[in-house]
């Protein structure tokens, strides 16, 4: 795929949050998109962004195969990938990219695609910060299920800190072609006992289906500073929000006093 070496950023979450040899790791990915193909009604249209959390594949990677078996159609239209999530590990002014060529999971290597980075780099609220990705995991979790079902996929990795909804959308939509699918990473509410994150999540899930970003804080969702941005244009666009699944890791623990909340969204 490549004329000459590259720089690669390797997987930082291997073996933490997803199997970390490469046929364990896939037969997981199949497992979960196989389970989501007979759990789950489809989409009324074809999704053009999904929102999806960013846990251990035990605990949120069936809410996530949600969303994208609703994608798998698309395969021939999806060239690209607008991947977009919170920075957990550092403080980042606006919105970094990596100053890669590459990700790596251990499915192999995913291109980052040089003309969206430039038109990217061209918004004053983007710059390049190695020390946001390093330990990220919100963008890598999202990996193997991008390989597996968009193999010739580029994509280009945003992680946000502060940045205000309106200049979030804006360089999303800067950024949207018609060959691109969106992906905000996001867990819902952190540490509630179950009763009081299921309340807060459906408030959350209900702002979404709106596309209300006003009321999303980080404390409703980590990765607030862009799925705000993607509901700002959402609603300027007239874009519709389905809920598909929604779930948290006290389902699968059985550990009810503090749960994290997951949910699956599409956009058409």
């Amino acid at each position: 795929m490549f004329e000459e070496p590259i720089t690669v950023r390797p997987p930082a979450v291997a073996g933490r949050f997803y199997p970390g040899e490469p046929e364990a790791l896939q037969q997981n990915v199949n497992e979960l998109l196989a389970q989501a193909r007979g759990a789950v009604a489809k989409a009324s249209a074809p999704p053009r962004a999904l929102i999806l959390p960013h846990a251990g594949y035990p605990f949120s990677g069936a809410v996530a195969a949600c969303g994208y078996e609703q994608v798998r159609a698309q395969s021939d239209r999806i060239r690209r990938i607008l991947l977009l999530g919170p920075a957990h590990f550092a403080a980042v002014r606006g919105a970094a990219l990596p100053a890669a060529e590459a990700l790596a999971s251990p499915l192999g290597t995913v291109p980052i695609d040089t003309e969206l980075r430039e038109r990217a780099l061209e918004d004053p609220d983007v710059h390049t910060d190695d020390s946001a990705h390093a330990p990220e995991h919100s963008l890598e979790v999202h990996l193997p299920f991008l390989q597996t079902l968009f193999p010739g996929a580029e994509i280009l990795p945003l992680i946000f800190g502060r940045i205000a909804p309106q200049r979030c959308g804006a360089l999303i939509e800067r950024l949207w072609d018609p060959d691109v699918l969106v992906v905000v990473s996001t867990d819902l509410s952190h540490f509630h006992d179950d009763a009081t994150a299921r309340r807060i999540d459906a408030q959350t899930t209900a702002a979404i289906e709106s596309c209300s970003f006003e009321p999303i804080t980080p404390e409703h969702a980590c990765g607030a500073a862009p799925l705000r941005g993607l509901l700002w244009l959402a609603r300027k666009n007239g874009l519709q929000v389905e809920t598909l699944a929604q779930a948290n890791s006290g389902d699968v623990t059985g550990d009810r006093s503090a749960v994290v909340g997951y949910g699956c969204y599409v956009l058409h």
